[in-house]
């Protein structure tokens, strides 16, 4: 078995099977590739079924000697180990060398948030005197206000908005649908965006059902986005380093905050484990730690 034949298989197991986005195949097989080119660059023959648990630790510690952190090698681990489980479910190895592998290990990180006073902050800074400034103050109202990922905000699809329900169909990972509520203030602004600026562009081939559009009519990326919040960020004088995934984040925050029912925030967040949403949760003790610090005289 060669290295780029089991790769190929297990992309397009990936692709086909799982029904995973581009993007996702292309992080497993890099992890993969970079198995396979600490292999060529140690001059050792090994193929993928003779590698073995003790090549996997030697090839853990060079990745700590370049400098990933656990982080990146505990995602490139999992990585390798979904390339083995393949290659076992397909009957290609009899054995499965990641088995008793263990990742390092990692502690639990506490996404960055916005308060709502900077949300407010950021969001009067838009200048809605311009095109570009009403589509950016309705696509953050719906980044916020349903705590899209980045990549669901590109694909928002104008037969997915239903306006007089209030809420939005989006297409998450593993092409996994859910229907999420949509604020008032976000519908408000995006019929601001729709009536006001998209109806008068000339929408590239393609694009006719997507929602937000770049003044030349076409798909707005995820680097696009992430542009137009850092620039925000600095004309409102936040000097957090935010992303459009700070917003999901404090979405779901502001949420738990308010004493919304987790499993509730796991649907709208598209969480395939409730475990996943918990994170939220500890981010809701410091709150109260906060508040009771501040108000109760006794603190």
């Amino acid at each position: 078995m060669t290295w780029p034949l089991a790769q190929k298989q297990f992309d397009g197991y990936l692709r086909l099977e799982k029904s995973l986005s581009g993007n996702s195949v292309e992080a497993y097989s890099r992890d993969v590739s970079k198995l396979r080119q600490y292999f060529e660059l140690h001059q050792l023959p090994i193929t993928p079924e003779h590698v073995t648990p003790e090549h996997l630790r030697a090839f853990l510690t060079w990745l700590g000697a370049l400098g990933l952190s656990a982080t990146s090698q505990a995602r490139t681990l999992s990585g390798i180990k979904a390339f083995y489980n393949f290659l076992i479910m397909e009957d290609l190895l009899q054995l499965d060398p990641t088995d008793t592998l263990e990742a390092p290990k990692i502690g639990r990180h506490l996404p960055d948030t916005l308060s709502y006073p900077e949300v407010e902050q950021l969001l009067v800074a838009i200048d809605l005197s311009t095109p570009e400034g009403t589509r950016n103050r309705a696509l953050l109202e719906v980044l916020y206000s349903s705590g899209l990922r980045v990549s669901e905000l590109t694909e928002l699809r104008l037969s997915n908005v239903y306006v007089d329900q209030g809420f939005v169909r989006v297409v998450g990972k593993g092409s996994k649908e859910r229907l999420v509520p949509i604020g008032r203030d976000a519908l408000k602004h995006l019929g601001f965006y729709l009536s006001g600026i998209r109806a008068h562009l000339d929408v590239k081939p393609g694009d006719e059902d997507i929602v937000f559009l770049n003044r030349r009519g076409g798909k707005l990326s995820r680097v696009m986005i992430f542009n137009i919040i850092k620039a925000l960020a600095e004309q409102a004088g936040i000097r957090k380093s935010i992303s459009p995934h700070t917003f999901r984040h404090s979405f779901a925050t502001h949420l738990i905050e308010g004493g919304a029912d987790l499993r509730a925030v796991q649907e709208m967040l598209g969480h395939e484990s409730i475990t996943t949403t918990e994170i939220y949760t500890h981010l809701d003790r410091d709150y109260l730690k906060q508040v009771i610090t501040e108000f109760h005289p006794r603190s």
